[in-house]
């Protein structure tokens, strides 16, 4: 069968991503698009749209009744499900073919064989923990379903145990519409490594190399790499032989990934790695096979899903290739997701969805779009290619240090700290890379001249008419570093000689471009200025007014939310009146498919509760006073 028309039943950066490769191959693309996302880019990229009507997941694109419907109603002959959402629901899968549509992936029994974690496992032989005990600790619960992190959490107490799996039950069931979860035992100081696989229905299986995951935040990825570094070739032939037995074991057709945590040991082959699951799609992390191997793995999905045989062998794998996420969130405020206008995006260097070498830029949004509270938080991947790992990870630092986020709080700086780090650069990263280095990489690196450089840009904008005879009194501006919240107060003149400021050379000060000589080197800041945002360089400052809105003052012990979302959860019998403890949890978000917890601050009694199950709120709202008991 010749595909004419593909249907991508996912959002965002995956679906412009395989629209890219269907233009390229003259094939009409068809979106969905929730509510929210009538205006999306991928919406905007596509042939024909079609509305799932609704704003969550579960009213849209988890609806695989009307995802199907909207295939037929487009005119689709094939349906491509992305990753997340339905992409490892085997029933889903019987339902496109069922429609008389062609599905790009693997047989719905093969999903169904190793989707599941649970059942992936009893395939390789692994039977998940039954009754837990204290000797067992600590242990991973984990959705039997998806992936990215979701429905997962570290268990160190058994007194935890349950609160944990109804958290854990609650946020699968929203993000893929199982809420099946097991546990396992989570294995401390291991890296993630994967396996690549792209199986024909001829019985041929390329494997495609290995990945390294290691560094990941709530269990989902940060960093990859291609191919990773450092595995003898004992623990490389185990994970290829591991990965192309669990494809024919299953009878598997199309791209897949084999993943499993590979810990130090005492073995000849210098290292132990244990399954951990097969995800029966494609993968976030798949330009860097696609950059090492020279291929694209959509186009070869497409081909395998017409019928077509593969080359006996892979391509040659050349160089090495390095991908970052930028998420909108907060890294130092326990990764809360942010949400608002992306004003700019742009990587210098990168070119969306080079294949030829240079950096890429995959992305769902472009200028002027907004990310909101339902779906992920993820911006864009930006993908560095060259001959050596130090050049690659070099490559991509570089172009990510240079980038122009305007809009929510990213990790961006965390990416370019991350990249650097010593332990990174080394390759000796694991997967608890974040937990010990976290606190650092987040320590506030403030620019003392970025402040200095917004206020002279602001005059420059707002300057007009002649110079006074005399210096001018000193202008005083005032700003705020955002995410960290550290306040500036800068002072400047205006003198017969132009703007000056103290211990500096102001050699050029316009709305945009500020340049300064500092102990003889002349440094340069480009400036954009959205509302009160001021974006300089590579720093986001607030601008403040003289003096404090005393309205906007709270009382101590307020609670305030930490991001955009609904509230899912009060804890049972919270009432005003009530005694509450320090770290006690409160009330539960859920934002971008993830639920966050509210903590009391301290001891004491609850004096105020504004949240309520359903309620939506705006990031900075009161949800509820602690009043702290005095000693």
């Amino acid at each position: 069968m010749t595909i004419t028309s593909v249907l991508v039943a996912n959002r965002g950066e995956i679906a412009c991503r395989v629209f890219r490769t269907c233009r390229e191959l003259g094939i009409r693309t068809v979106a969905l698009h929730s509510d929210p996302d009538a205006e999306a880019l991928h919406v905007r990229e596509a042939d024909l749209a079609v509305r799932l009507p609704g704003a969550t997941p579960a009213e849209t694109y988890l609806r695989a009744d009307l995802v199907v419907k909207a295939a037929l109603d487009a005119g689709a002959d094939a349906v491509h499900p992305g990753y997340g959402f339905l992409s490892e629901n085997p029933d889903f899968a019987r339902a496109v073919t069922d429609a008389g549509l062609l599905w790009i992936g693997p047989p719905p029994e093969a999903i169904e064989a190793m989707a599941s974690k649970t059942r992936a496992k009893e395939l390789m032989g692994i039977a998940p923990l039954g009754d837990v005990t204290e000797a067992d600790l600590p242990v991973l619960v984990k959705a039997a379903a998806g992936g990215g992190g979701r429905g997962m959490r570290v268990v160190r107490e058994l007194a935890q145990l349950e609160a944990e799996l109804v958290a854990a039950r609650a946020e699968a069931l929203s993000a893929f519409g199982d809420g099946e979860v097991f546990v396992e035992p989570y294995v401390e100081g291991g890296r993630h490594v994967e396996v690549q696989v792209l199986a024909d229905a001829h019985g041929t299986v390329w494997v495609l190399g290995t990945r390294d995951c290691s560094l990941q935040r709530r269990h989902q990825k940060v960093i990859e790499e291609a191919p990773a570094p450092g595995l003898v070739s004992g623990v490389s032939d185990l994970l290829y032989e591991a990965a192309e037995r669990a494809c024919r074991a299953t009878g598997y057709v199309g791209a897949g990934t084999v993943e499993f945590l590979v810990t130090d040991g005492d073995s000849a082959d210098g290292g132990t790695a244990h399954f951990l699951e097969m995800n029966t799609r494609l993968q976030v992390e798949h330009p860097v096979t696609e950059a090492v191997f020279g291929i694209d793995l959509v186009a070869l999905q497409l081909r395998v899903a017409e019928g077509e045989a593969l080359d006996p062998e892979p391509p040659t794998p050349r160089g090495h290739a390095v991908e970052a996420r930028l998420y909108a969130e907060d890294p130092a405020a326990a990764f809360a997701p942010q949400t608002g206008t992306l004003h700019r995006l742009s990587v210098p260097g990168t070119r969306r969805g080079a294949a030829d070498g240079s950096c890429r830029l995959d992305t769902g949004y472009t200028d002027g779009d907004s990310i909101g509270v339902h779906y992920d938080a993820m911006i864009a991947k930006v993908v560095a290619h060259a001959p050596t790992r130090s050049a690659a990870v070099r490559a991509l630092a570089g172009a990510l240090e240079r980038a122009a986020v305007h809009g929510p709080v990213t990790n961006r700086d965390l990416l370019v700290r991350s990249l650097r780090h010593p332990e990174f650069t080394g390759g000796g990263m694991d997967t608890g890379f974040y937990e010990r280095h976290l606190a650092e990489l987040t320590t506030p690196a403030p620019d003392p001249y970025a402040p200095l450089a917004a206020a002279l840009a602001q005059a420059g904008r707002h300057r007009f008419g002649g110079f006074r005879n005399l210096h001018s009194q000193p202008q005083t501006r005032r700003y705020r570093s955002e995410p960290d919240g550290t306040e500036h107060e800068v002072r400047y003149r205006h003198t017969r000689e132009g703007l000056a400021a103290d211990g500096v050379r102001v050699v050029r000060a316009t709305p945009g471009r500020v340049v300064l000589e500092v102990g003889g080197v002349q440094r340069k800041f480009e400036l954009a200025t959205h509302g009160d945002r001021v974006y300089v360089n590579d720093v986001t400052l607030t601008a403040l007014p003289r003096f404090t809105d005393p309205s906007e003052q709270r009382a101590p012990g307020s609670l305030l939310a930490p991001m955009p979302g609904t509230v899912v959860r009060v804890a049972e019998g919270l009432a005003e009146g009530a005694a509450v403890t320090a770290g006690q949890p409160l009330i539960w978000l859920e934002a971008m498919k993830m639920e966050h917890r509210i903590s009391s601050p301290a001891s004491g009694t609850l004096t105020a509760l504004h949240a309520a199950v359903g309620r939506q709120v705006e990031v900075g709202a009161l949800l509820a006073v602690v009043q702290e008991e005095q000693s």
